[in-house]
């Protein structure tokens, strides 16, 4: 088994809750008024958490939102879902943060974010954290926010109080090369590595990870550093485990039309914890995780397709026909 039991404590997931807001037709973004949906819950840490609790796992999470309607959903939805809320800090100066969304007609998209000069930027190490880090099991990491110095001071201080009380970690890269600005930067990235034992990349994300080109010399580097299990998105082709000295376990991708985008890859990966932790085998939880991903594209907003292990299961036969 490479994570800690779900029963030595719940997931917890630290970063960014925002609100998302998205234009209902393409275009290029927001310089007119446009019809638009929302807001629904959101932050790519959010998701993740929310899809763990869907699950069944127990799942924490630490950030913060302002007193405001926009808190309000994310925090009802996150406590819905199963999600303790305890460590979520109320902030009674700033809005909660917000991401306005376009999809252009090649697929792509715009944005207009939110996010550092409001309530998300006002994590703090608290009683409050200090009390769920206690009793945690194991924590994810979002790679993007280990260029948040504030917020790094928080994860390597969770991450060595975790670890010390047997529990375990996760990392989904969620990097690109282009993004890794200053040896800082790179040295957090490097130590996170080094504390992970499973890491969810996807793409050249692997690549990145090792600090080596190629995907099996990326791989053998990864594990030679302590990583006990890749879990490689593949998008439509699917996901890949790798774990040391054990066969590559593939799952294919389900076929489905695809309404939204956001939060497929934190889906995937809140799924894929919850089921190792909670004792399923690698093809069981990456099935899971597979449909996770691919039901949460079905439904516009960025959570709003997270599936209960129930609606997965249903899922799952409605593809596969039962087999």
């Amino acid at each position: 088994m490479t994570l800690a039991p779900d029963t030595l404590g719940p997931t917890v997931c630290i970063g960014e809750i925002l609100v998302e807001i998205v234009a209902t037709t393409p275009g290029n973004g927001f310089t007119e008024a446009l019809p638009l949906l929302g807001p629904y819950p959101s932050g790519a840490p959010a998701i993740f958490i929310d899809q763990c609790g869907r699950m069944g796992g127990a799942a924490a999470m630490i950030g913060a939102v302002g007193n405001d309607d926009f808190g309000l959903v994310n925090t009802r939805r996150l406590e819905r879902d199963g999600v303790d809320i305890s460590a979520i800090h109320v902030d009674d100066t700033l809005p909660t943060g917000s991401a306005f969304v376009r999809y252009r007609e090649d697929g792509s998209r715009d944005f207009v974010f939110n996010m550092w000069t409001s309530a998300a930027s006002q994590m703090r190490w608290n009683a409050a954290t200090e009390a769920l880090i206690a009793r945690a099991g194991h924590l994810h990491v979002m790679g993007t926010l280990l260029m948040r110095p504030e917020i790094w001071a928080i994860i390597e201080r969770a991450a060595g109080i975790i670890k010390a009380r047997g529990g375990t970690i996760s990392l989904d890269p969620n990097l690109r090369k282009e993004l890794k600005a200053d040896a800082e930067m790179d040295a957090r990235f490097a130590k996170m590595v080094g504390l992970s034992d499973l890491l969810l990349p996807s793409g050249e994300e692997l690549e990145v990870a090792a600090g080596v080109s190629g995907k099996e010399a990326a791989l053998e580097r990864l594990f030679s550093l302590g990583v006990k299990e890749v879990a490689l998105k593949e998008g439509t082709k699917g996901a890949t485990v790798y774990a040391p000295g054990a066969e590559p376990v593939h799952a294919p991708a389900f076929k489905v039309d695809e309404l939204d985008p956001t939060g497929a890859g934190d889906c995937f990966g809140g799924a894929y914890v919850a089921c190792r932790r909670l004792g399923m085998t690698v093809p069981q939880a990456l099935t899971y995780a597979n449909a996770a991903g691919a039901r949460n594209v079905t439904v516009r907003g960025p959570m709003e397709g997270a599936g209960t292990r129930a609606e997965l299961d249903a899922f799952i036969v409605s593809k596969t026909g039962g087999r």
